[in-house]
């Protein structure tokens, strides 16, 4: 493997996912870093075409695609190309790479996050399933991290587990944020807030809702998963499993609020009654940059938020009759590892189904529900990461066939 070079003493970086939403906007960031930080790697499934073309544009010492290409790609003639399925792993673990930025979706993506971490990588992601499906895996390497470091250098960075597995998600960016400096002792209540998506009221009949409608999100632009996952506020469900992971916190001391505005990203309360709450324009490249610069700040091209121009923020409790989504996703959480991974791996399937026409808006809810229900093993051991792979193939093929839910 490759070491740092004495002459670049930049922080080098992996993007996994890196023609993605998350590692498009990874890549905005990072060029907007260059005197600080370097792209060392990057990583896709199969879009070789605009892999090539993200290689051309910051010359990485080296970019990989999961899934076996005919050909290598044109790549800078310093630039090695690698594929297969250990590619994930094997840029993660580089001797040249610091941080680690994940932005792929589905369980494969926990082998790298645990590899990275045990190699002594930060790691900043974006990925549900290293928390919703993996967090008793992924946390006590964290927190094992961060206790040797806090050994000799309490107050480092690294020294919080969050030094070491850094969210992107805006929701727990701004909790942590709300957090630095503060004991979790002091911390009463953790909130979540969520945009409502575009049904927050209408139409009263959510059934015969089209997926058209469903991605035409009134705050934010996002892949099409995330914004049905909005839609049915199962995406909130998935923040509460991995608030209760990332934070330690106990189920009941994480609310969800409706925020129509998408300003306040997500608040914190402490136990003397103050909150705290951190505010800005709903743009993804804010998170990402802050995963990648903590502790520091850097100068960003993203305005920040008029609030004379916002003038109103409202916000309410949400409608868990209406978006059964969050109470099941909070229910799997409580049952277990193997229930949540299990509604993890139930969401992409029904979302997929839906987007093709083969499920109603309503039927998503409905089968996450029965998944949870066939595949919970509250009183198993927890899976580790053969059986999490087991579960998810288990799960996916359960489903797949549609129509699934009858409209």
């Amino acid at each position: 493997m490759s070491r740092r070079s004495s002459a670049d003493p930049r922080t080098g970086v992996a993007v996994l996912g890196s023609t993605g939403s998350i590692g498009r906007q990874t890549l905005d960031v990072l060029e907007g870093l260059t005197p600080t930080h370097r792209v060392v790697a990057l990583a896709a499934g199969r879009n070789a075409d605009l892999l090539a073309e993200q290689a051309r544009r910051f010359r990485p010492t080296i970019v990989g695609l999961t899934e076996d290409v005919a050909h290598p790609i044109d790549t800078p003639p310093a630039t090695q190309f690698v594929q297969g399925d250990q590619t994930l792993e094997d840029l993660a673990t580089r001797d040249d790479v610091d941080v680690v930025v994940v932005g792929t979706g589905g369980v494969v993506s926990l082998r790298p996050v645990l590899a990275a971490l045990a190699a002594g990588k930060v790691v900043a992601t974006a990925n549900k399933e290293t928390l919703v499906a993996g967090g008793h895996l992924v946390m006590p390497l964290a927190r094992a991290r961060a206790a040797h470091v806090a050994a000799t250098r309490p107050t480092h960075a690294l020294a919080s587990p969050l030094g070491w597995l850094r969210p992107i998600d805006s929701e727990h960016s701004a909790i942590w944020q709300c957090l630095v400096g503060e004991r979790m002792s002091q911390v009463a209540r953790l909130t979540l807030t969520a945009s409502g998506g575009p049904f927050l009221d209408e139409p009263a009949d959510l059934e015969s809702v089209s997926p058209e409608q469903a991605l035409a999100h009134p705050t934010w632009r996002m892949g099409a998963k995330v914004t049905i996952d909005s839609a049915t506020l199962a995406n909130k469900g998935l923040e509460v499993i991995e608030a209760h992971w990332l934070y330690d916190a106990a189920y009941e001391d994480i609310d969800v609020l409706i925020h129509p505005q998408s300003v306040v990203h997500s608040a914190v309360t402490f136990v003397d009654g103050s909150l705290k709450a951190q505010l800005g324009i709903p743009d993804m490249h804010i998170p990402i940059q802050y995963a990648i610069t903590h502790p520091e700040r850097a100068p960003s091209p993203v305005a920040a938020v008029d609030l004379a121009q916002v003038g109103r923020l409202t916000f309410r409790r949400p409608d868990e009759a209406r978006f059964p989504a969050l109470r099941i996703a909070r229910e799997a959480g409580r049952s277990g590892p193997w229930a949540s991974a299990a509604l993890i791996a139930a969401d992409d399937v029904a979302v997929d189904h839906f987007l093709a026409g083969r499920l109603p808006f309503t039927g998503i809810a409905r089968l996450l529900d029965d998944a949870v229900d066939r595949f919970a093993r509250a009183d198993a051991t927890d899976p580790g990461m053969e059986e999490l792979e087991a579960l998810d193939t288990e799960v996916r093929a359960a489903f797949r066939k549609g129509p699934v839910v009858a409209r």
